[in-house]
């Protein structure tokens, strides 16, 4: 039975940066296309929010795992040799976009009509409407469910190990392989993801509440 030393507490360090690193690709990725979901889902065009509703319902009816293995596997049946880290970052963006487009799509539905009716009383045109008007306000309303589920993509980065992808849970799986002390090795890692985790948390909940208040 080995030690936990320095050098494997420098390996889980390489591991968080990937974990780190792959979340913050994936939620800004999942961002940028995300709010392109939202408006097409909000949009007039039927075809649109038909389209959207499909790709929404996809990525939240099936497993992450089972995306993951789609676009690694998947690629590789068309003879394309993707690397790990490309799969998993594209795997996280378009399962992330599926879900920040469904949060943002509900804040701004849950805007009053008014706030509508009053842009277009202005004779504001679409762009003008929604950079101005109704996105300042949807974000606002969004920020909450938006911080809860950056916690939760950060937390799923952990299944990027099944394509091969080192993060912090295959970090710690590889050393606890090497000094056969499961317990030891995944406490630590889970402490880890709370240090993170958990502060977040706490600030998603502390901005919930304060949203609350101010529209009372």
């Amino acid at each position: 039975m080995g030690k936990l030393g320095i050098p494997e507490v420098l390996f889980l360090l390489t591991g968080l940066k990937w974990t780190v690193l792959l979340t913050i690709i994936s939620f800004i990725g999942g961002g940028i296309f995300g709010l392109i979901v939202a408006l097409a889902r909000t949009s007039e065009n039927k075809i649109l929010r038909s389209l959207t509703a499909a790709y929404i319902g996809i990525f939240q009816g099936t497993p992450l795992l089972m995306q993951l293995f789609v676009v690694y596997y998947g690629v590789a049946l068309l003879q394309v040799n993707v690397e790990p880290w490309l799969a998993v970052a594209t795997a996280y963006t378009a399962h992330a976009s599926a879900f920040l487009g469904d949060i943002w799509r509900g804040s701004i539905q849950a805007l009053p009509k008014g706030q509508k009716e009053a842009a277009d009383a202005l004779g504001l045109h679409y762009v003008s409407r929604m950079r101005d008007v109704i996105l300042p306000q949807a974000l606002k309303i969004s920020l909450p469910a938006t911080i809860g589920f950056s916690v939760q993509l950060l937390k799923g980065t952990s299944l990027a190990a099944i394509v091969g992808f080192v993060e912090l849970s295959r970090a710690g799986q590889i050393i606890s392989n090497q000094i056969f002390q499961p317990l030891l090795v995944f406490g630590l890692v889970g402490a880890i993801y709370f240090v993170i985790c958990w502060p977040i948390s706490l600030y998603g909940s502390r901005l919930e509440a304060r949203l609350a208040i101010g529209t009372r």
